[in-house]
């Protein structure tokens, strides 16, 4: 069975909308990929803007801005079609939305209206993929590993380095996944102070120092004394994490090599946890790494740093995949969404059930 669909994906750093058209083929319970066409377009600054201050607004604005957000998207997926001749060819999009709230307990809110984005594309639509796993108790994060098991075979353990940074391992008997810190939002914030979008390469970290006791302040956070299942919100970083950093006053190239450090080391931390759960040992693996900070090329150094005592591989897959994994993947779960097939495993979010995540809006005339 062949199916061609639309991948959306806002990640919490702000860099863009993702749009991927992908095509999936099932044989016998196996299935293959192929990314045909991407594309990250920018955001304007009153994109930007609105999405940034988007937790800051009355209900009644806030809900608006979901609808106006969910039309914007279907005009992105509409163009996007058109530029590619991809004129039918199209059998469903499915959209991560931009999370605006995640209070695991409580609710998660990704803003994007689906059926605004069906209504302006005409297309079926899978919005709203994390809802169902948080009324089941669990985390409604991340929602990435089935689609890493399933899609790509012969890897361990999964990181993505994006706004936040998650780690997923494909245990024999289960998926282990949680988010490791924040890294791109706080990387991007500190690199804004002195005019820069991000820091191109990690070329700015290279050439600053760690400042150790800021260093030893991050690594005792208590959030990094939690045992998972556990998932973060952008606040963390935001509110928690980017204060403290300013608080020392230290040029901006020292705070990004030391927050650079901090990331390596929690994601060495992280994966030693997860094996010593399983009771594994801490050898001979392999680590795929795709989202925008797989382009940070110190802080890939930094993490082979301090994955060599384990004889970790790290591993980058052709760009197209670093770019777009979660898009492709958000394609993946639509597609199992339709099939009426788990979209979340319970291993990993913590829920009391596998679910079926997703609102389906049918479109059409």
């Amino acid at each position: 069975m062949i199916y061609r669909v639309i991948g959306l994906m806002s990640g919490s750093s702000l860099d863009g909308l993702d749009i991927a058209y992908i095509e999936f083929e099932e044989k016998a319970g196996k299935w293959k990929h192929t990314i045909i066409e991407a594309e990250c377009i920018s955001y304007s600054g009153a994109w930007e803007t609105s999405l940034a201050n988007a937790p800051l607004l009355p209900a009644i604005e806030l809900l608006a801005l979901h609808s106006r957000y969910g039309h914007y998207l279907g005009e992105a997926v509409n163009s996007f079609i058109k530029a590619r001749s991809l004129e039918f060819k199209v059998a469903l999009v499915v959209s991560h939305g931009h999370t605006v709230f995640h209070h695991p307990g409580l609710f998660t809110f990704q803003l994007g209206d689906g059926a605004a984005i069906s209504a302006k594309t005409n297309l079926p639509v899978v919005s709203d993929l994390r809802s169902m796993d948080i009324a089941l108790g669990g985390q409604g994060a991340p929602i990435v590993p089935l689609g890493e098991q399933l899609l790509f075979e012969g890897y361990d353990f999964f990181l993505n380095i994006g706004g936040i940074s998650n780690l997923s391992f494909n245990a024999s008997s289960q998926l282990d996944a949680f988010d490791v810190c924040p890294a791109n939002k706080v990387l991007n914030l500190l690199s804004i102070q002195i005019g820069k979008e991000f820091d191109a390469e990690g070329m700015m970290a290279s050439s600053g120092r760690i400042h150790e006791q800021l260093y030893n302040q991050l690594n005792e956070l208590a959030y990094y004394k939690q045992e998972y299942p556990k998932s973060l919100d952008n606040s963390f970083g935001i509110d928690i994490v980017y204060p403290l950093i300013k608080s020392y006053s230290i040029p901006i190239t020292d705070a990004l090599a030391t927050y650079v450090e901090h990331i390596a080391f929690q994601l060495s931390a992280s994966i030693a946890m997860v094996l010593a759960k399983h009771n594994l040992p801490i050898s001979s693996r392999n680590l795929l790494v795709t989202g925008g900070g797989a382009l940070n090329n110190y802080l890939i150094a930094r993490i082979e740093h301090h994955l060599a005592p384990y004889s970790i591989e790290v591993i980058l897959p052709d760009e197209k995949t670093i770019q777009y994994k979660e898009a492709l993947i958000m394609g993946f779960l639509g597609i199992l969404r339709w099939r009426e097939e788990d979209t979340v495993i319970s291993s990993v979010t913590g829920a009391s059930r596998n679910s079926i995540g997703g609102a389906l809006w049918m479109g059409g005339h």
